[in-house]
């Protein structure tokens, strides 16, 4: 409904109650309403998986339509991330939140820090969610309630064309509720265990569930070694498990990212069964590390033997009895691995590498259209490469494969400081910068995210206050490196009583109590002075 909608509507509503709702305000009531557009999480999940449906059908016809976000780690720090882009690009389509496993074990566990490794409380990761949003429909309701102020402003000074493009405002406004690609690590356990967290994750809002094919007890981040992963028909059911939930919930655009973790995976914990030569369980079995068996004598006490293709086999298996698999066939299972699951039910696919390059995920995602042409990517730019190092080190190599004379350069010391102006780096820069559109037009990456920003800007911008504040700069360290920062980037945070919601309240006093309203914005609010 319209605003003039909903003051007729609550207006009648009044009037039916013949007197006894007399003391309310509709167009107070009304605008109480729109502050409060959601109603429930299942409500932020079905609209914002309408508007992931409609950027990946936009990314299909166009790939400069690619989309972004970045991580964070509690409700505050996600609203701050859609106020600032909505300050700074005026709208905040093609921006999105990413929720970070990693992040929720580091910095939301009630065991404390904790490594990426499954071991944090799962009902913190749909906790993180809820909190996301409510911070996000705050930010609607304060930024609403500028405007309501500025209308009534309008008419009591009989400004009728400032009314009308207020009226407009309020009809058209942009909300800050964005779609939330939301981390489910492995699953947390089974099928069963994951279902009913998806379940609890989509009921907080979540429209986007991302999940991995790593072994959910032996889960380790998608960056560091001894990951194990899973044989396709395991990662199909839970793949199916998230997708029961979002049906059985009305989610039915619900979005799957189906993450492959194969390409640093050398280790499976389990052999699947092959039924029939050449079927998934088999494909599976293609890749693991094997000898022929010739006779009883190749066989030791405990080996396990397969047989493979008509032949006799023994997997290597390691002594925590976990087998291994080929060397250098990272990139055909994880070819092999985003098939299956978007000819099983995912929506988009994940790969997780070990270095940023546009070409060698390029080359991956080409293969996996050979079979499924829309495949779509959500590609990790992640903190844990050394992007400079790594950019750096591609157009060393680059100019060396050209003919360029790199005699200036030392290939494993391009880090150093001394090449900071050098043209070298000023070229790996520009391709630093590009990377996104890049990888969006030539590796069909649809979805580019950071995972761990916010624990980096945190750090440093800590740090940089610490150092200034302990020493001797002293207070001037926050008023110069802070608060005057934010009054010259026109930061709304910089009057906190308002982004803690303390306007709103007053708005609320003052229709529930009318002039006994006890105010808190009254002219001896220090935050006045930010005015």
């Amino acid at each position: 409904m319209s605003y003039k909608e909903n003051i007729d509507q609550i207006t009648s509503l009044r009037a039916a109650q013949k007197g006894a709702w007399g003391a309310i305000n509709p167009e107070s009531a009304a605008r109480m309403r729109i502050q409060n557009r959601f109603q429930s999480g299942l409500d932020i999940a079905k609209y914002t998986a309408g508007i992931m449906r409609r950027d990946m059908a936009e990314y299909d016809a166009d790939s400069s339509q690619y989309t972004q976000s970045l991580g964070c780690w509690h409700g505050f720090i996600g609203q701050q991330k859609m106020l600032a882009v909505k300050k700074h690009h005026g709208t905040t389509k093609k921006s999105y939140l990413y929720l970070s496993g990693w992040m929720v074990a580091a910095l939301r566990s009630d065991f404390g820090p904790l490594p990426d490794q499954s071991m944090h409380e799962k009902t913190s990761v749909s906790a993180l969610i809820e909190e996301l949003y409510t911070f996000l429909r705050q930010a609607d309701a304060r930024e609403l309630g500028d405007l309501f102020k500025a209308l009534d402003a309008a008419r009591e000074a009989k400004d009728s064309a400032k009314e009308k493009d207020l009226l407009d405002q309020i009809e058209n406004y942009e909300t800050h509720v964005v779609p939330i690609v939301a981390d489910i690590d492995a699953g947390f356990g089974n099928e069963e265990a994951t279902y009913l967290l998806a379940k609890r994750m989509i009921e907080a809002g979540a429209c986007c569930i991302q999940i991995e094919n790593q072994v959910s007890d032996a889960k380790q981040c998608g960056h560091q070694d001894g990951k194990v992963t899973v044989p396709h028909e395991d990662f199909l059911a839970k793949i199916n498990a998230v997708r029961y939930a979002f049906i059985e919930l009305g989610v039915d655009d619900g979005v799957i990212v189906a993450r492959t973790d194969s390409l640093g995976a050398g280790l499976t914990q389990k052999i699947p069964v092959s039924l029939s030569e050449g079927d998934l369980a088999s494909q599976y079995n293609d890749f693991l590390e094997t000898t022929p068996v010739a006779s009883p004598d190749d066989v030791g006490e405990g080996d396990m033997l397969l047989k493979h293709k008509g032949q006799l086999v023994k997997p290597e298996r390691l002594p925590n009895g976990l087998y291994r698999f080929k060397s250098g066939t990272g990139e055909a299972r994880c070819v092999l691995d985003c098939i299956t699951s978007l000819q099983n039910g995912a929506d988009l696919i994940w790969i997780e590498t070990e270095k940023p390059h546009v070409k060698q995920i390029g080359d991956m995602v080409n293969a996996v259209r050979e079979v499924v042409p829309n495949a779509k990517l959500v590609y990790n730019n992640s903190p844990s490469f050394n992007w400079t190092l790594n950019f750096r080190q591609q157009i060393f190599d680059l100019w060396l494969e050209e003919g360029k004379d790199v005699s200036a350069y030392k290939r494993d010391a391009l880090m150093d400081v001394s090449y900071d102006a050098s043209e070298l780096a000023i070229v790996a820069d520009e391709k630093i910068r590009t990377f996104q559109a890049d990888g969006a037009r030539d590796a069909g990456i649809f979805h580019h995210l950071i995972t761990l920003p916010t624990y980096h800007t945190a750090a440093l911008s800590t740090d940089n206050l610490a150092k200034g504040y302990f020493g001797s700069e002293g207070m001037l360290a926050y008023v110069a490196g802070v608060q005057r920062k934010e009054l010259r980037e026109g930061l709304a945070c910089v009057k906190h009583q308002a982004m803690a919601g303390s306007n709103i309240g007053d708005d609320h006093k003052e229709y529930f109590s009318g002039e006994q309203a006890l105010k808190a914005s009254g002219k001896d609010n220090t935050m006045n002075q930010f005015d």
